[in-house]
């Protein structure tokens, strides 16, 4: 549906990704037959490495000049001082939670991490979620960062052996808690309508939906501070249609677009002047979907050997990928 009227506009026509897993993303840019992609922090860095992916020349994308200046050089995109991504949309991964269970807004991720009575007298046992995702781990090391500052970690996907054993064990903790794992946002709507589910890492468009249905949810980033998400549009190593593609990389920063693909998802648009005269978004869209706590956000991005805050000695993706099936089996 987004990519019609740019056709209709340019004469263009462009094959992209916009939706899927992280590594479906992967997978499918290695493959071939996509111009462009929309990745997460946790695939994009995958893809700069792995050489599937080609720098952007930001000269030829003059809107470029209108993104947050805060994603222009983020880290997920922005390397050995090339951008390899355009912004497109950004959010926090919300702790999601059930009113009727929390009278008062829960302060921190301990009410996913640890077992406890929550505001309803109940056990939290069999009633939290997680996300299926490796780099949920992420989630893990950010709560030990304030709760057990003594392990030193400075950054959640820069860990080293005994840093990434400390999040294992909160996972595998946690396991015992977790009456089922999401993935599907629309699966997690359905737990927290019938399934009982009062308390989740989610994200905003779960919760605007539930609400639109007066749904008793609300949603917080915790005194931890949360995790994130930053989808960047990647261009193909080998885009059989780079001049169409660059039309459509400058065709999504356009403000509507922006507001308009905000209001829908629950994202934060790349584009700040999207944040004010859209009617779908309103000008409080913004602030609700969480602008203003991009600082309390640690970005996906995908956890590499090289790291800086471990003198070059981090525990690598595969690893994350591989300990987190045994987690979600139990073990």
């Amino acid at each position: 549906d987004w990519v019609t009227p740019f056709e209709q506009d340019t004469g263009c026509k462009v094959n992209i990704k916009t939706a899927g897993t992280s590594d479906e993303m992967v997978s499918l840019m290695t493959q071939g037959g996509y111009d462009l992609v929309t990745a997460s922090g946790d695939a994009s860095l995958r893809l700069i490495r792995g050489g599937t992916v080609q720098p952007i020349d930001v000269t030829r994308v003059p809107s470029f000049a209108n993104v947050d200046e805060r994603l222009k050089q983020g880290a997920w995109h922005f390397v050995d001082g090339k951008n390899y991504g355009t912004p497109y949309q950004w959010g926090p991964n919300v702790l999601m939670y059930n009113t009727k269970a929390f009278p008062t807004a829960p302060k921190s991720w301990s009410v996913v991490f640890e077992e406890q009575k929550l505001g309803d007298g109940k056990s939290n046992k069999g009633r939290v979620q997680a996300y299926d995702g490796p780099i949920y781990l992420a989630d893990a090391a950010l709560y030990l960062m304030k709760k057990n500052p003594g392990l030193g970690i400075k950054d959640p996907y820069e860990l080293n052996e005994a840093q990434y054993k400390a999040a294992l064990d909160v996972l595998r903790a946690q396991r015992k808690l977790v009456g089922k794992y999401w993935h599907d946002a629309f699966v997690q709507i359905d737990d927290f309508t019938n399934e009982g589910v009062v308390a989740s890492g989610s994200w905003q468009f779960q919760a605007n939906i539930l609400r639109s249905k007066k749904a008793p949810i609300d949603t917080v980033v915790p005194v931890e501070g949360a995790t994130g998400w930053a989808d960047s549009t990647m261009l193909h190593a080998e885009a059989k249609h780079p001049n169409c593609a660059y039309l459509w990389l400058e065709h999504s920063l356009n403000p509507k677009l922006q507001g308009d693909l905000a209001a829908w998802f629950g994202s934060v648009p790349a584009v700040p002047a999207a944040c004010k005269g859209n009617k779908l978004l309103t000008d409080e869209g913004c602030a609700r979907q969480g602008y203003n706590d991009f600082e309390k956000i640690s970005f996906w991005r995908t956890p590499v050997t090289q790291c800086k805050s471990q003198n070059n000695a981090c525990v690598p993706y595969h690893k994350w990928a591989s300990d987190y099936i045994a987690v979600l089996g139990g073990r």
